[in-house]
């Protein structure tokens, strides 16, 4: 059982998260590959900075004990060692480091030294092998040199590596911190640089943000940078196409209210003239008069929506392949009863081969279909001889030349005003019952 106002209420979809800005965008694909690049770099020079800094003391602790050992002697047939305690005191001298030492003999027993000093495993026929050994609960580097004169003996020496780890730390320190001071100061430059190549973007978007929407001026843009002039040469040529719309809109929307005012006013005179009149005659006359005047009405609605379609088509209608002798030909066919009735010889001329342009084949039948009215209309010669119209198609070079050609008078040049809207006549006199667009419609396609 339903009862209600019980229903649950409809679900509110969630608001879409808001989208990062372009600058922290930019900032976070720049500063992050640097940070880990930097990473990458600041652990391989520490990891290369340590490897020369053990090269540099083992080596050292190398020469310990090859001086060392070059206070080994035989004496009497046995190895003995020349130096005393205050003598190996002052060659194996170091002010931060502990340093221990040991002679063997090649039987392992202690001929000089610490005797529990921990002796590095060796290492195949390598005269010398470092190692990492403990001593007494401390860490120590030690050496083992074997040598085979006078007798076979070894020596080993061994310090603290307090030295070692001191200068580790302070290049670790310096290369970390330095390192770490010039990505901050590249960060802080690179948010200025991006923040000062964006500004014109932020600057058209408040522009735009501040647009009344009848305001389809131009948009001024101070643009540093291609991608930003493009952007705004973009939006200000589709605000140029809404302003050509909106107007052809008003135009068409005036043209209607200015120019049906008339026929519309017409048609109900004629109607009204006629009820007040009780003979069929009159009512006769009447109707004959309203039906002239609709259809002088109807061929002005079409030519208002002919130019208005010609205002849309500048942007609206593409380009295509058109084949023009057909498009000819079928115009020539359309408007033939027309021109016979008013005695009118219409014919076309070089329709025997293909002729194919590119162009917008609505336009060009609008401009066929204005120019062989206006000649059916207007092309009757003044001198009373038979009125002739030929749609002629002809090459000049690379070009395709499309005439409408009759024999009446014309238009001196003069008159060729005649090209705007609402002009019609010759020296002043109206020709027709057109409403003066057809050559307007022609100009615009």
């Amino acid at each position: 059982m339903t009862i209600p106002g019980d229903s649950a209420p409809p679900s509110v979809p969630p608001m879409p998260a808001a989208a990062p800005s372009l600058r922290s965008r930019l900032l976070r694909h720049v500063l992050l590959p640097l940070g880990l690049t930097w990473l990458a770099g600041t652990v391989a020079s520490v990891l290369v900075a340590n490897s020369f800094t053990q090269r540099a003391f083992d080596r050292s602790l190398l020469d310990d004990a090859y001086a060392v050992a070059a206070n080994v002697r035989v004496v009497n047939g046995r190895l003995d060692f020349a130096l005393s305690v205050r003598e190996v005191k002052s060659v194996l001298f170091d002010q931060v480091e502990t340093v221990y030492f040991a002679v063997l003999r090649a039987d392992g027993s202690v001929l000089a030294g610490w005797p529990d000093l921990p002796v590095p495993p060796p290492r195949g026929d390598d005269a010398y092998r470092f190692s990492d050994i403990q001593y007494h609960g401390r860490a120590l580097r030690a050496v083992r040199l074997q040598l085979g004169t006078p007798q076979p003996f070894e020596v080993v020496t061994a310090q603290t590596v307090l030295g070692r780890s001191a200068m580790l730390r302070s290049v670790l320190l310096y290369s970390v911190v330095s390192q770490v001071l010039l990505l901050l100061v590249l960060a802080v430059w690179l948010r200025r640089a991006i923040q000062r190549d964006l500004q014109p973007l932020a600057d058209f978007q408040h522009a735009l943000d501040r647009r009344d929407v009848r305001d389809l001026a131009a948009v001024p843009v101070d643009a540093s940078t291609r991608d930003v002039q493009r952007l705004g040469a973009s939006v200000n040529d589709l605000l140029d196409r809404v302003a050509q719309s909106v107007q052809a809109q008003r135009e068409f929307a005036g043209n209607v209210a200015h120019e049906l005012r008339t026929p519309l006013a017409g048609i109900r005179a004629l109607a009204s003239y006629g009820l007040a009149h009780k003979e069929p005659a009159v009512w006769r006359e009447q109707l004959a008069g309203i039906v002239d005047s609709q259809a002088r009405a109807s061929h002005l609605v079409d030519q208002l929506l002919a130019l208005a379609l010609a205002d849309e088509a500048r942007n609206a209608i593409p380009r295509q392949p058109v084949k023009l002798d057909e498009l000819v030909r079928d115009a020539v066919l359309r408007f033939l009863p027309r021109a016979d009735a008013a005695g009118v010889d219409l014919g076309a001329v070089g329709l025997d081969e293909p002729v194919v342009v590119r162009g917008q084949a609505v336009l060009i039948e609008g401009v066929l279909n204005n120019l062989i009215d206006n000649a059916l209309r207007y092309g009757a010669p003044a001198d009373g001889a038979a009125p002739h119209v030929t749609v002629e198609l002809s090459r000049e070079g690379s070009d395709v030349v499309l005439s409408v050609i009759d024999n009446g008078p014309g238009l001196p040049a003069r008159q060729q005003e005649m090209r705007r809207r609402w002009v019609q006549g010759q020296e002043g006199k109206r020709l027709g019952q057109g409403a003066g667009l057809g050559l307007a419609i022609v100009a615009r396609y």
